[in-house]
């Protein structure tokens, strides 16, 4: 797959860790260029003067409208076009309702909801006026299964499932594929917020996976025939019970 994307300009949102750092770094090995979305300016430069020249930074911070409406002007300066758009940027809340805040939901809904929705929108018509384009949003297990022990992020998830099949038949006339990557527990920042005790033996049991594992499965689905749409794709450690 070294030279399968040649020619090929993707941005990934949330590109500075995790997942979508190992998807911009199975992009760029595959020919591409790649427009790293995040808010940590330092973190997108320590990883761009990494990956070399077809690494490129642009800072936005998705929790500002002001900011997040710049996402496609900014990937169209740096980039001259768009043909992935990877929406992976997301934030994790766990436990039960009664120990979060309003705020944290509203931070939670809007960074894995609203900003994705506003993303997709924003980059919709430059797809659609050349013909073609992939968007892949970065859901979760927890988007397909109530998860009782978090009930905001696995609601949002599940807003996603929906989001990403309704416009997968709004657009898939227009040349666009769209789809989502399902994945269970990843070892990443994002588990940081795991209650101690359970990340311990989700360790031990070999309940987590690992970032590349996940960009594998994307890497699989954007590189088929422009006739095959992978509509959703679950990724799950083998010793996840859920």
């Amino acid at each position: 797959m070294a030279h399968a994307f040649d020619g090929k300009v993707a941005a990934i949102t949330g590109a500075a860790s995790g997942i979508g750092l190992a998807t911009t770094e199975a992009l760029i090995a595959a020919g591409a260029r790649v427009v790293l979305v995040d808010r940590d300016s330092k973190a997108l430069d320590a990883v761009c003067a990494r990956l070399g020249a077809n690494a490129i930074p642009l800072v936005i911070d998705l929790l500002d409208p002001a900011s997040c409406n710049t996402l496609l002007d900014g990937i169209l300066s740096k980039a001259g076009q768009l043909d992935i758009f990877h929406a992976n940027a997301g934030t994790y809340i766990g436990g039960d309702l009664s120990e979060t805040t309003p705020e944290t939901i509203d931070r939670m809904l809007n960074l894995n909801v609203n900003a994705v929705m506003k993303n997709v929108y924003t980059v919709m018509p430059h797809m659609i006026e050349r013909g073609t384009g992939d968007i892949i949003v970065t859901s979760s297990v927890a988007g397909h299964s109530a998860i009782p022990w978090e009930p905001v992020y696995s609601a949002s998830k599940w807003a996603m499932t929906c989001f990403v099949q309704t416009m997968r038949r709004q657009l898939n006339k227009k040349g666009i594929r769209v789809g989502s990557v399902s994945p269970g527990p990843v070892i990443s920042a994002l588990l940081a917020d795991w209650p101690e005790e359970n990340l311990r033996k989700a360790k031990e049991s070999g309940s987590l996976i690992e970032p590349k594992e996940v960009a594998d499965g994307i890497m699989f689905m954007l590189s088929r025939p422009r006739n095959v749409t992978i509509r959703d794709m679950v990724i799950l450690p083998s010793n996840f019970d859920i």
